[in-house]
């Protein structure tokens, strides 16, 4: 997801500074380096204190391309075996080495002279050559993203898909997601979901989009930059329809997490009114069953009635079919016999 990079100096900087002079680090500045702003790891109650010795890693990572899971914002929702692979790996790519070195000095990870690089949609195609040559020696080479899932709305699909085709191992380290972190927050179901990625930020293909979708019995989810939450919350609400419920979720896992949850023309409304900052999440529920003709409902209903009373399968047909249940009793009752 989109992110908002910061210009103040990276974690540990000021605490060296003072070092240099001779000086001794107050723990108050070791936390408010700790808690210094980051595009992922900006919530002073999420980073952990400045550690006091550097991580371990139980086994070197093996061989092959490592997808590394990081936080999406609170600092502690990384995995043991992901600080192993980043202490480990013979090489880490990311997407923002800034972030990257963020999170490996806030858990104590050196480089140890070990090669950090730059792997984004940018300068991907560059990249690339080298990182699968280092793939093909045999190097152990860890990829990450700002935050969250690596090929979850990111660049390091092409690497994964080029590394596959090539024959090299490519494992995971899995971990946080907005997109999961969302759904289980939403209050919808999740038995069932479709991930969109961003929708097009051009409003005839957004609606085009969404259409392709309507009927789909899932819930939706897509990431959207807050600029656009509340045009997108009404394409949303026009093509899936004003009374569907959704969900709009922020900065989770962030000091400012929010869960909004309405249907589309209400969060949409409000989201006009009050624009949401940080990262977006929106949701919407599965498309509502579609309602079946009077034969079908008949069939099934003469079906049901062979093994169940007539308010239990008047129920279980109107569950089914999207029938009113008032509507689907009362056609059971005649076909009983009993609504006369």
């Amino acid at each position: 997801m989109t992110v908002k990079r910061s210009r103040r100096k990276p974690q540990g900087a000021r605490a060296r500074e003072v070092q240099d002079r001779g000086g001794a680090v107050p723990s108050a500045l070791a936390r408010e380096e700790a808690d210094d702003a980051s595009p992922t790891l900006d919530d002073a109650t999420a980073a952990p204190d400045p550690p006091a010795a550097a991580w371990a890693p139980r086994d070197p990572p093996a061989p092959g391309l490592h997808l590394v899971s990081t936080p999406l914002g609170h600092a502690r929702d990384v995995t043991l075996r992901a600080l192993d692979v980043l202490a480990g790996a013979d090489m880490v790519a990311a997407e923002d080495t800034r972030t990257a070195r963020r999170l490996m000095e806030l858990h104590g990870i050196a480089l140890r002279g070990r090669r950090l690089v730059a792997y984004h949609d940018r300068n991907g195609s560059k990249a690339r050559p080298g990182l699968l040559k280092a793939l093909k020696a045999g190097a152990s080479v860890a990829l990450i993203s700002d935050a969250g899932t690596p090929l979850v709305s990111d660049p390091g699909w092409k690497l994964a898909r080029e590394a596959i085709e090539a024959g090299l191992p490519v494992t995971a380290a899995p971990g946080a997601s907005a997109a999961v972190t969302a759904l289980t927050l939403s209050g919808l179901p999740a038995d069932r979901f479709l991930f969109l990625g961003f929708l097009p930020a051009r409003r005839a293909a957004r609606r085009r989009d969404l259409a392709g979708v309507a009927q789909v019995r899932a819930t939706l989810i897509c990431y959207e930059s807050p600029r656009r939450a509340a045009e997108t919350l009404a394409d949303m609400a026009d093509a899936l329809g004003p009374e569907r419920p959704a969900a709009l979720a922020r900065e989770l896992t962030k000091r400012f997490e929010e869960v909004r949850r309405a249907p589309l023309a209400e969060l949409a409304e409000h989201a006009a009114r009050t624009p949401p900052r940080g990262e977006v999440v929106l949701l919407a529920g599965p498309a509502p069953n579609a309602a079946a003709d009077a034969e079908e409902v008949d069939a099934l209903l003469v079906d049901a009635l062979r093994s169940q009373g007539v308010r239990d399968a008047a129920a279980q047909v109107a569950e089914a079919t999207g029938r009113p249940r008032r509507e689907v009793y009362a056609r059971a009752l005649e076909m009983r016999g009993e609504g006369r």
